[in-house]
């Protein structure tokens, strides 16, 4: 489908009638103050795009790139816009234009791939062990990496060597009475960054009266894809994922990962796929996929027993944009927080607020 033709560009971009109420709320406008990094200067660039009065280079994809994809505007655009599916279309465009090597190598070839992405996280756990990620650094190697890889090397945490999948079952039987069958959908950052998570997450479920079935097969769920302009990349990962999990027939498909569930939505599948043949499978897979806190609160309602503290521990609560802006999924994390007695939840300011990842 060529790029004037794409659903968000030929139906949306004409009902913007430049009101600025999406610079009142986007994050990184509030930062830089400049009009062509705004939502609404987005809009219009890609109203340019389209008409060809500027031309797919790299220095438009630059400026579009300015957007986290956090869907702030989107959400609060009295027009309906999708903003930043028009941002994600044009990054595509432009990308398909100036087609790079290292981004061919990471998002087509490394992120489509479990094993090598996992043999790369072994091999940033030896890289801190040993010394050599320092080095890299003081050397200015890491500058070196493709596209915003160097600036977020600097931001990434310690790796754990063992990955979730390496710890946990394909089949997890339920405890007590069984309630559900549910998937697991395992998201990259759970699964090679934080595996506690992931073993926490089937711990719940289980316990809960579900059999928890984490399909081996799985890919990652596309999101990284669409925010850098590998919107076909993304596809095949979407036509993957929906036959693997379609086949088990699941009541339910559960994630603990915002952004996963944000790619994973009906939403989402509906800008990827919409048109195409798989359309139907596609909604089908979209129709059970949901946020873990979600299921436990209004699906499972778990209760947790009451019992005195002596004294609470105060916690507070960040939304993602992806699941609060993405999913309208507000409520559920903190109703779930103030069901445990030992927390005492309190609301921080600017809860809502981008935490610009």
């Amino acid at each position: 489908m060529k790029f004037h033709e794409l659903p968000p560009v030929k139906d949306q971009i004409m009902k913007c009638v430049r009101c600025g109420k999406c610079r009142t709320v986007c994050p990184v406008f509030a930062e830089v103050r400049n009009e062509t990094v705004a939502p609404r200067g987005h809009v219009f660039m890609v109203q340019m795009l389209r008409d060809g009065h500027v031309e797919p280079t790299k220095a438009v994809n630059d400026k579009l790139s300015y957007c986290l994809m956090c869907e702030t505007c989107s959400v609060n655009c009295p027009s309906g816009i999708n903003v930043h599916e028009l941002n994600a279309a044009a990054r595509s465009y432009i990308y398909d234009k100036n087609p790079t090597v290292g981004k061919e190598l990471i998002f087509d070839t490394l992120w489509t791939n479990p094993f090598l992405l996992q043999t790369s996280t072994k091999f940033l756990w030896g890289a801190q062990k040993t010394g050599l990620q320092k080095l890299a650094r003081n050397l200015g190697i890491t500058k070196l990496l493709p596209g915003d890889l160097g600036k977020a090397e600097k931001m990434l945490d310690s790796v754990p060597y063992h990955s979730a999948r390496s710890k946990i079952k394909e089949v997890n039987p339920h405890r007590g009475e069984k309630k559900y069958k549910v998937g697991y959908f395992l998201g990259c950052g759970t699964d090679l960054l934080h595996p506690n998570v992931a073993l926490a997450t089937i711990e719940v479920l289980t316990r809960n009266g579900c059999e928890v079935i984490v399909p081996n097969d799985s890919r990652c769920c596309g999101l990284p894809h669409i925010a850098n302009g590998k919107m076909d990349t993304a596809r095949k990962l979407a036509f993957h994922n929906i036959k693997i999990f379609n086949a088990y027939d699941f009541d339910y498909i559960i994630t603990d990962c915002a952004s996963c569930s944000s790619a994973l939505s009906a939403k989402n599948m509906n800008f990827l796929l919409g048109g195409l043949k798989i359309e139907d499978e596609a909604q089908e897979f979209a129709s059970k996929v949901m946020d873990l806190t979600k299921f436990l609160v209004d699906v499972l309602d778990i209760q947790i027993p009451d019992k005195e503290v002596d004294q609470k521990i105060k916690v507070t609560y960040h939304d993602p944009c992806h699941l609060a802006n993405a999913q309208g999924i507000k409520d559920a994390p903190r109703e779930l927080l103030q069901r445990i007695p030992e927390v005492e939840f309190v609301e921080m300011p600017l809860a809502n607020r981008c935490c610009g990842g």
